[in-house]
């Protein structure tokens, strides 16, 4: 397994490439808000101020005027809290689980902001997070990044924007490293191989990926016998 194919959902190949990618880029997108998003606000509310518009400053201060936790401890809190609830729904019995957590996790932040415990922006960051981190085909890899939150989160609230920066650093440096069945993890990114690009970041049509993966392919490069691949000029040349 690599880390891309760990993005790759088997619905991807069952609908038209336009489609495939548009969900790709979202995905990816709510790839990096799971596991950056508590991390950058609390790095910008607390050291870095000054990049955040007035309007929206003004906004943030004003929901946070009560609150006697810092801003790393409150998302902290609310992150462990949100772990907690989505736990309590899968290991309660099904028809009850997913209404224990939407009702949870609604009556506790309510509760919370309206006690001054947390601000309203918290929440809605928190939330927003644990939305994206559902986006996660496989449930290993969307465990991980649930994990790696918390070490870049406390990082945030120490070294603010730097803290962050240093803890993708680490992560892309121990990510570089690994191998699976002596195959790259970040391949056909890193080492780069043009020819294996076309299911990476995009969905290309079928007919214009006719051959494996380079490093896992062995013997057998191509995907389909000659004769047999499909193309956009099949019909006409029928005809």
């Amino acid at each position: 397994m690599t880390f891309w194919s760990g993005l790759q959902a088997v619905e991807d190949y069952y609908e038209r490439s336009i489609y495939t990618t548009f969900i790709r880029f979202i995905r990816y997108s709510l790839l990096n808000i799971s596991l950056l998003l508590p991390s950058l606000f609390v790095s910008l509310s607390t050291f870095h101020q000054q990049l955040i518009p007035t309007n929206l400053l003004i906004s943030i201060a004003a929901a946070r005027e009560g609150v006697p936790f810092p801003t790393v401890i409150e998302t902290l809190l609310m992150e462990v809290m949100f772990e907690g609830l989505r736990e309590a729904g899968i290991r309660l019995p099904k028809p009850i689980g997913s209404a224990v957590s939407i009702v949870g996790a609604l009556v506790i932040g309510q509760a919370a902001v309206q006690a001054g415990i947390v601000s309203a922006t918290v929440v809605i960051i928190v939330a927003t997070t644990g939305i994206s981190s559902f986006a996660i085909p496989r449930y290993n890899l969307g465990t991980a990044y649930r994990m790696l939150r918390f070490p870049i989160l406390i990082l945030a609230g120490v070294l603010g924007l730097y803290g962050v920066i240093a803890g993708i650093f680490i992560i892309a440096i121990h990510l570089l490293g690994l191998r699976s069945f002596g195959v790259p993890y970040m391949s056909p990114i890193a080492p780069q191989i043009p020819g294996n690009l076309a299911d990476v970041f995009i969905r290309a049509p079928r007919w214009s990926v006719s051959r494996r993966p380079l490093l896992s392919s062995g013997a057998n490069k191509k995907r389909v016998p000659e004769g047999q691949q499909p193309s956009p000029r099949r019909g006409r040349e029928d005809r």
